[in-house]
C-alpha cells in the first residue's frame, strides 16, 4: 500500500505536541522544537528525521516525513 497525506489521521495538538494516527493504528507525534517525528510523545523514540536546512521543521516538512516513512 503506497500512503498519501489523506491516509493520516491529524489527532490535535497537546502540550505543543502535534499527534497523527494511521487508519492500521500507528500514531506518530511531531513538536515544533524537534527535528524527527517520534513513536511516543515525549520524543524519545525517534522514527524518522526531518529534512530540513532550517533551525526549526513546519507542520508541513512533519507530515512529509510521516508519509515518507511510511513508504520505505
Amino acid at each position: 500500500m503506497k500512503y498519501s497525506m489523506s491516509d493520516l489521521i491529524y489527532q490535535g495538538e497537546k502540550a505543543g505536541v502535534h499527534n497523527w494516527n494511521t487508519v492500521s493504528g500507528n500514531s506518530f507525534y511531531w513538536h515544533p522544537d524537534w527535528l524527527h517525528i517520534a513513536e511516543d510523545m515525549t520524543g524519545h523514540k525517534a522514527t524518522a528525521k526531518i529534512e530540513t536546512t532550517a533551525k526549526v521543521a513546519t507542520q508541513q516538512q512533519a507530515q512529509d516525513t510521516i508519509v515518507k516513512h511510511l513508504n520505505k
